[in-house]
C-alpha cells in the first residue's frame, strides 16, 4: 500500500537580501535559521512571523521524517506567506519563478518521495497561465494557489480562465486558504486559524457552486481543498436547505450544492475520526486525500493515523491513504522510478 500525503510545505531558504531584491520590498518574507531541529523563524522584514522546523527548510531532515512516518511519498507546496500576490506583476512573476527555483532543487533530493506544486503570480493571469504551462513542462505535478485574490473569489472571471488553463494543461490545483482575518475577534487563541481558515475554504467551494462557476469549467480539471474543504462538508446540509427554498441563492446555480462535490476532493487534516468518517460520507471515499499540514504544529503529528484508525471500510482507507492521490496528481510514474 503506498501512502501519499498531499497537503505538506516547504519554506526554501531565501534570505532576508534576496527576498529584499527580488520582491523590491523591506517587508518581504524570508527565512531565518540557525543550528538545530527548532531553530527556523519565518519572517515578514522585520517581523518574527512563526517559529519553524528544519524539516520546512531541509530535504534531508524531511525524508527521514518520512522514512520515520511511513509515507512514500509527500507532495509539496509553499508556505502560502510566499504567493507574493500583492507585488507588482512583473515582480511577482520573478518572486514565484525564484520560490519554485528553490522548490524544484528541494525535491530533486529524492525524486521518487518528493512531488512539488509550483506557484503563480495569480494576480497576472497570463503570466499565471504560461507559468503553469511552463513548470508542468519542467515536471512540477500541478499548482498551489490561494483560495482568494483581494476582494475576488475563484469564481472570478480571470480566476476561472486560470482555472480553465489549469485543466488544459492537466495540472493539478491545490488551493490553500490565506490571508486570514485580522479584526480583534480572531486575534486571540489563534482563531483566524481555528474559525477563519475553515471559513475561507466554505466561502470559496460555495462561491464556485452558488455562482454557476463549476458548469463553465472543464470537468477534466483537478481541484483540490485543504483542510477538509474547511466547514463545507459540515455545513453543506445548510446549503442545500437554502437552494431549495430561496430563489435567490439557486439564481445561478441549475444544481443543489450537492451536486457539485463531484467536481472537487478535499484532503483528510480534519484531526477526529468522527469528522473525517463525515467527510467521506459527503464526498465519497475516492475525493478524500491524505493530508497532514506537515511539518507546520497545527498539523498532523502521526501522519496517516486518524486514516488508519477511523473505522472507514479497507479499500475506503487504502484509497485515501495513497491510491486516490496517485491517481490525482499522476504519481505512478514517480513511483516507478523510485522503485527502480
Amino acid at each position: 500500500m503506498t501512502v501519499v500525503d498531499v497537503h505538506a510545505h516547504v519554506f526554501p531558504e531565501i534570505g532576508r537580501a534576496e527576498s529584499r531584491r527580488i520582491t523590491g520590498s523591506e517587508d518581504g518574507p524570508w527565512l531565518r535559521t540557525t543550528d538545530g531541529p527548532d531553530a527556523g523563524m519565518m519572517m515578514a522584514g522585520a517581523a518574527e512571523y512563526r517559529p519553524v522546523r528544519r524539516t520546512l527548510w531541509d530535504p534531508a531532515t524531511r525524508v527521514a521524517d518520512l522514512d520515520r512516518l511511513g509515507v512514500d511519498v509527500q507532495v509539496l507546496s509553499s508556505t502560502p506567506l510566499l504567493f507574493g500576490y500583492g507585488l507588482e506583476s512583473a515582480r511577482a512573476a520573478d518572486w514565484c519563478r525564484t520560490v519554485n527555483g528553490h522548490l524544484s532543487r528541494y525535491a530533486a533530493h529524492a525524486p521518487g518521495r518528493l512531488a512539488p506544486l509550483c506557484q503563480v503570480p495569480l494576480q497576472d493571469t497570463e503570466a499565471a497561465c504560461s507559468m503553469v504551462t511552463e513548470a508542468m513542462r519542467e515536471g512540477f505535478h500541478g499548482v498551489h494557489i490561494g483560495n482568494h485574490l483581494g476582494d475576488r473569489d475563484l469564481d472570478d472571471g480571470a480566476l476561472l480562465e486560470f482555472l480553465a488553463h489549469c485543466a488544459h494543461e492537466d495540472a493539478a490545483v491545490l488551493v490553500h486558504p490565506w490571508d486570514l482575518p485580522t479584526d480583534p475577534r480572531h486575534s486571540r487563541y489563534m482563531l483566524a486559524w481555528l474559525a477563519g481558515m475553515a471559513g475561507e475554504t466554505h466561502l470559496t467551494i460555495l462561491s464556485l457552486i452558488l455562482s454557476g462557476a463549476f458548469e463553465r469549467l472543464p470537468a477534466s480539471l483537478r481541484l483540490l481543498f485543504a483542510h477538509g474543504g474547511g466547514s463545507f462538508p459540515y455545513l453543506l446540509g445548510r446549503a442545500e436547505n437554502a437552494w431549495h427554498r430561496r430563489d435567490i441563492v439557486r439564481a445561478d446555480s441549475p444544481h443543489p450544492p450537492s451536486y457539485y462535490t463531484e467536481r472537487f476532493a478535499v484532503d483528510s487534516a480534519v484531526f477526529d475520526p468522527g469528522a473525517l468518517r463525515l467527510l467521506v460520507d459527503v464526498m465519497g471515499a475516492e475525493r478524500v486525500l491524505l493530508g497532514s499540514d506537515h511539518p507546520f504544529p497545527l498539523g498532523e503529528e502521526s501522519i496517516g493515523r486518524l486514516v488508519r484508525e477511523s473505522g472507514l471500510a479497507p479499500a475506503d482507507r487504502d484509497a485515501v491513504l495513497g491510491g486516490n492521490a496517485v491517481r490525482f496528481f499522476g504519481l505512478a510514474h514517480l513511483l516507478k522510478e523510485a522503485v527502480r
